[in-house]
């Protein structure tokens, strides 16, 4: 009851109460309606009023300033149109800096749909045949498991934590069953050390770097361009530093990125020195007073000494212009690799201090355990994951919705039941 509870009041919050977006526009209360239309007889009435007093003003000589009180009331009339307009602009942008509770658990259930529908369909079918819960139906929900990429270790705790609440609760049928495994998911990636996963800003007035590796190919770029937007969105001003300067069309590629979120690039020219970028970036953002510094980095993996030898060239120049930078060095991997992406965090962790993951095009991967098995191997937590193409689909990670994500269809029925 208690899971219910937190999955209700965290993730669901109350979506008939707060405020709903209809076509970019707020969705008005009966409320407001009923005050619009107050006003709108107040205008009318006023406008009676002036209408009612015209013939008085007309009868005044017309000779003295014959145009100026037309000309008067046409820029009154403009300005008004003027300060509706920037209003309503004004107003667009805060839809979208505050999603609801509601809105962020839907992009989170629209993100896992392939894995939801892979998955869980096995699940369903699997509890479907199981009238009773005997290790014939653990074998196979660990077979399950282990299809959709959560990861030998992380199932093999995962199972023996199921196997302990059966038996504590003396459960003997499978009703329910997946409100347990649910449960026990979201224990076992909050487990172990506290995780922080927010980013490591500072304070007001110091610069922030955020350093982005990871292999070509993972939508590094593009997850960067979507973090500096995340960025902008909250107030902060970003720069972007163009690393990878060795792939071919890096460096135009996130210029891309920067002209259509709003922030300036600093660059040099391709196969510069990686180092060289960051020092001119860092002296760049700091000249220009900047709140964030995003820096990309080259992607290869050929000769993990090179990677090992740029990294630590780029580390130490970062570290000795801002000290105690890069204050978050992020990994991006591709979540429809697999378990390849967990050879790459490998890789990475070996040559990096990488601080968080960002889990790249899970929503298109039937495989979405990953995030489980990058958890519970590496101990790294998933900052970032990205749920689709648009702009605001890079969402920070939670553990409860993700869960949710997964058996959004059976738990919306268990999440009903709770309500008593």
């Amino acid at each position: 009851m208690s899971f219910f509870k937190r999955l209700k009041d965290k993730l669901m919050g109350n979506p008939d109460e707060e405020e709903k977006v209809v076509d970019g526009h707020k969705e008005e209360s009966p409320e407001t309606e009923v005050a619009e239309s107050d006003a709108e007889k107040l205008r009318i009435d006023t406008a009676t009023e002036a209408i009612a007093t015209q013939p008085e003003v007309e009868e005044q000589p017309a000779i003295e300033e014959p145009q100026e009180p037309e000309v008067e009331e046409s820029k009154q009339e403009e300005v008004q149109e003027i300060a509706i307009v920037e209003e309503q602009n004004v107003e667009e942008p805060v839809e979208e800096k505050k999603p609801s509770a509601w809105s962020i658990t839907q992009k989170f259930k629209a993100g896992l749909e392939k894995t939801r529908n892979s998955f869980t369909s096995k699940v369903n079918d699997l509890v479907a045949r199981y009238r009773k819960v005997d290790e014939d139906f653990f074998e196979e929900l660990e077979d399950l498991l282990l299809q959709a990429d959560v990861g030998f270790e992380t199932v093999m705790e995962l199972m023996d934590k199921l196997r302990f609440e059966v038996q504590r609760q003396n459960i003997k049928d499978t009703q329910g069953i997946q409100a347990i495994i649910s449960e026990k998911l979201v224990e076992i990636y909050e487990q172990g050390e506290e995780d922080l996963i927010d980013l490591n800003i500072q304070p007001q007035g110091e610069l922030t770097v955020i350093l982005f590796v990871g292999v070509n190919g993972v939508g590094k770029t593009t997850t960067i361009g979507k973090l500096a937007h995340r960025l902008k969105s909250e107030g902060k001003t970003v720069v972007l530093a163009a690393g990878d300067t060795f792939r071919a069309g890096a460096i135009d590629q996130l210029q891309v990125w920067g002209d259509r979120v709003g922030c300036e690039v600093i660059k040099q020219s391709e196969g510069s020195d990686p180092a060289a970028v960051m020092y001119d970036a860092i002296r760049a953002a700091k000249n220009r007073g900047a709140d964030v510094l995003i820096c990309d980095t080259a992607g290869r993996l050929q000769n993990k000494v090179n990677l090992m030898n740029e990294l630590e060239k780029v580390h130490r120049v970062i570290s000795r212009e801002v000290p105690n930078a890069p204050h978050e060095v992020l990994l991006a991997l591709d979540a429809t690799t697999g378990q390849n992406a967990l050879v790459q965090a490998q890789t990475f962790k070996e040559v990096t201090n990488v601080t968080g993951i960002v889990l790249t095009k899970l929503d298109g991967t039937a495989k979405g355990g990953i995030v489980l098995a990058i958890r519970n191997k590496l101990h790294i937590p998933v900052k970032f994951v990205g749920l689709g193409e648009k702009m605001d689909d890079l969402q920070p990670f939670d553990a409860e919705r993700y869960v949710y994500g997964l058996f959004a269809d059976g738990l919306d029925k268990e999440l009903q039941n709770s309500e008593e």
